[in-house]
């Protein structure tokens, strides 16, 4: 009887929504493990050398990369203290090169800015304390963090107006009017975020999303 009781709920119960809202600061993670994690990444140079899924589009998303907003850069530069992007990323993953191969260019123009990558192997427990807003540990999961290695910010999956994109109802499968809409994007938004993750950690108003 217990069986059938919980069953009959599980079939009534809606299922969560694709976008719901983000949460409103990140979650705490211990910051010596942070560095540890952070310190064992490689470069992107090194992860790209390493790459074989996908890796013609992770080369030409980074060269796409170089033409990077001015008006990003310079926000990002004025953004004071020293920053580290710590990066959960695998080379199969299509959020994961649609995105990630525009964020060196940035790191690469601010000096205040590094970006470190691991593999899930080694970052699991990073993705599982920053899901996506349905709940999933995703690739790639992206915090930032500052000089006493503490999270103040993140960037999950995806940039949060293909997320938009993706619930309003449209022709075609999800995953090719996903990766159309990063094709035409070509990293704007995701650069974007980063930089406006950088100037509300500067602000003391970290956000994670």
């Amino acid at each position: 009887m217990l069986t059938t009781l919980l069953f009959a709920s599980l079939v009534a119960t809606p299922m969560a929504p694709p976008c719901v809202a983000p949460v409103a600061r990140p979650v705490p993670v211990a910051s010596d493990s942070l560095r540890t994690l952070y310190e064992s990444g490689r470069s992107f140079a090194a992860f790209l050398e390493a790459a074989t899924n996908r890796r013609e589009q992770w080369v030409a998303n980074h060269e796409r990369g170089a033409a990077i907003d001015a008006t990003l850069v310079a926000r990002a530069r004025a953004v004071p203290g020293r920053w580290r992007l710590l990066v959960v990323a695998i080379d199969s993953c299509s959020d994961s090169v649609s995105t990630i191969p525009y964020l060196a260019p940035l790191v690469d123009a601010v000096e205040g800015l590094e970006m470190r990558i691991v593999l899930p192997e080694e970052g699991k427990w990073l993705q599982e304390a920053h899901r996506t807003p349905d709940g999933r540990a995703a690739t790639p999961t992206v915090v930032l963090l500052d000089e006493q290695w503490e999270v103040v910010g993140c960037f999950i999956e995806r940039p949060r107006a293909l997320r938009e994109f993706l619930a309003q109802d449209g022709e075609g499968s999800q995953f090719a009017r996903k990766m159309a809409w990063y094709d035409t994007d070509a990293g704007h938004a995701t650069v974007t975020e980063i930089v406006e993750l950088l100037e509300g950690a500067a602000a003391g108003a970290p956000r994670c999303e």
